[in-house]
């Protein structure tokens, strides 16, 4: 397993790692999370090598197999098949079995395997890179976000082949729930160190928010006896009574460590222009239907009415006309089939990918905002800046030198200055990370208006949709209903035909039967022995562990309240301790049950069997 110990590395004055260390154990899936700029990708490029640091070390063990996926695309092959058999050993060069496998996983049909990598949309050409790094079969992946231009089919095969994956995973993606169905532990870069604790990413958030309250209750209770000393100093040094006694009070002062103020990431903040509407349908749409070929219709007969504070989804797997249709919608193509029926007070605001490439690029962030409307006041420009991270002078820069993030929160701050009752949202996360994801969410959750978004995040189509547009079975069909209601009534037809073939019926009689079960139970029991031992003792563990933590913690609130320096420190060190002890036998405990309940999980499909 790969350690980082005291390591350090800077650009251009900015400090990204100040000794940071990590140690990885066998089998970890770390979730690796932090703001966009924080160096996680620059630790990744430290990790293979194509970046230096400053100073500490990296260590690898020999012959460990670091895979990754490549985001620059380069083919040399004519075909699919042949391209990713690249990779392949020597004498393995025409076992294209192990190839096609993870292909049709990906989304690849047979006939794909025969095409051009260049014919491919980016998409499609960033999952010929990912099947190229899987076939290697490292030991090691280090993923820096697979999920950008997956589907929801790729993005739930990935999901099992990262959770079946038997070797180590870092994981960089904004998609949360993503992230946090395959990992065992979240990493964060914080205060320019590596932070790691076992759980999901709402755990490892949860946690520092706890710390964070604490320093900050021990650091008033602190400033205040620091004020009080100071001010009693200033009183009495000039008496010659109470010299001595303000001399003895500055000792006490010198000695306090001055705690400093925590350092807060910018956050972007989302609240959406709300035009008002007496409408309870904003349109209806009839017999929609468009293609770029005219013969071959990427959607028809699409029929819906959408009414006011409805959200509706266009879900499906990559091109297939999801983004189409949203802009056939939103007025973006040339009219084919069917009609739109707009209520004359509807009004909308749109963000996609075409309106970002619409953008000014000789125009400063404010002028672009500012076009949006003229009722918007400079002031509300300002803060509509702010809000989207453009403070000061930096709200000053061209569009042309922004990188793509950037470009995508200016056209947001574009759609939230716009005076609109209907959303159209076309891949919105793209290039957010999780907390500026979780923030306009909520801002979705609180407009009155209504909302049309093409998304593949499970997480936000479970939070947002009320009413879906599924793009499968070669059309697109209207369903009123969540995204759960869709699987449950529905589900992907790529999906179905995956149910294990019927058992015949068994021949074994009730008696051989009564004695096979009996066999297998104990066989059973005796495998689950060490780990439920184990589970034990860990919850024994635990239980005094938990105790002992929350009494120093107790002891730490009563020293900060005495503002007893010297307490303050050897209680924080002991803190800490006592946390590691905690955080080290949730991991064994862990460990030890999902070793147990892979042990249940199997005899339960013999005893099934048996059963058949």
């Amino acid at each position: 397993m790969i350690q980082i110990t005291n390591l350090t590395k800077s650009f251009g004055g900015q400090t990204l790692f100040n000794d940071a260390s990590l140690k990885m154990i066998a089998g970890q899936k770390i979730g690796f999370v932090g703001r966009n700029g924080s160096g996680k990708s620059t630790l990744f490029k430290m990790i293979l090598g194509e970046e230096i640091y400053d100073s500490g070390d990296i260590s690898i063990p020999k012959n460990y197999l670091i895979g990754t996926l490549k985001q620059h695309l380069v083919f040399t092959e004519k075909t699919v098949r042949e391209e990713c058999a690249l990779v392949l050993p020597e004498d393995e060069q025409w076992n294209f079995y192990k190839i096609e496998k993870l292909l049709f996983g990906l989304g690849f049909s047979e006939e794909d395997l025969e095409k051009d990598p260049l014919s491919f949309s980016g998409g499609y050409q960033i999952r010929i890179n990912l099947v190229k790094l899987l076939a290697t079969e490292p030991n090691m992946l280090l993923l820096d976000e697979p999920t950008n231009y997956l589907d929801i089919l790729s993005l739930r095969w990935l999901k099992s082949f990262i959770n079946e994956f038997e070797g180590e995973v870092i994981l960089i993606t904004h998609d949360r729930d993503f992230m946090d169905s395959v990992s065992t532990h979240t990493m964060g870069v914080h205060r320019k160190g590596l932070r790691l604790s076992s759980g999901n990413s709402y755990k490892y958030y949860a946690t520092l928010e706890m710390e964070d309250e604490t320093y900050e209750k021990t650091k008033a209770n602190q400033d205040k006896k620091r004020k009080e000393l100071e001010e009693f100093i200033a009183r009495n040094k000039a008496r010659a009574s109470t010299a001595a006694l303000a001399q003895s009070k500055q000792k006490e002062l010198d000695k306090m460590d001055e705690m400093e103020d925590l350092s807060h990431d910018a956050t972007l903040a989302f609240k959406f222009n709300y035009s008002d509407t007496p409408s309870k349908v904003l349109f209806r749409a009839d017999d929609l239907g468009f293609g770029y070929n005219p013969e071959e219709p990427l959607f028809s007969g699409v029929t819906f009415a959408l009414e006011k504070g409805q959200r509706l989804a266009i879900i499906g797997k990559n091109g297939k006309g999801k983004s189409t249709l949203l802009n056939y919608i939103a007025g973006e193509l040339g009219h084919q089939k069917g009609t739109l029926e707009f209520h004359p007070s509807t009004k909308f605001a749109h963000f996609g990918q075409t309106n970002i490439e619409r953008l000014d690029v000789k125009s400063t962030i404010i002028d672009e905002i500012s076009s949006v409307s003229k009722e918007i006041g400079f002031a509300e420009v300002r803060a509509i800046c702010g809000r989207m991270m453009f403070s000061g002078d930096l709200a000053e820069k061209k569009v042309e030198v922004l990188s793509g993030g950037e470009r995508s929160r200016v056209m947001l701050g574009k759609i939230i200055g716009t005076p609109a009752n209907l959303l159209f949202l076309d891949e919105p996360t793209n290039h957010l990370d999780m907390q500026s994801i979780d923030a306009l969410a909520d801002a979705i959750e609180g407009f009155e208006g209504s909302l049309i978004m093409v998304t593949h995040s499970e997480m936000l189509l479970r939070r947002l949709a009320d009413a879906l547009i599924i793009f499968h079975k070669g059309g697109a069909e209207y369903f009123n209903g969540t995204y759960d209601e869709f699987l449950e009534k529905i589900g992907w037809e790529e999906e179905e035909g995956s149910e294990p073939a019927k058992k015949k019926k068994s021949k074994i009689n009730h008696k051989e039967r009564k004695q096979l079960r009996k066999n297998l139970t104990q066989e059973r029991n005796e495998a689950r022995k060490p780990h439920t031992k184990e589970i034990k003792l860990c919850e024994e563990q635990l239980e005094i562990a938990e105790a002992k933590l929350a009494s120093k913690n107790e002891a730490l609130g009563t020293a900060s309240a005495r503002a007893d320096n010297g307490a303050i420190m050897e209680l924080s060190k002991e803190v800490g301790l006592a946390q590691q002890e905690v955080d080290a036998l949730f991991e064994r405990l862990e460990r030890a049950t999902q070793k147990d309940e892979e042990i249940v999980a199997a005899y339960e499909l013999k005893l099934e069997e048996i059963d058949a």
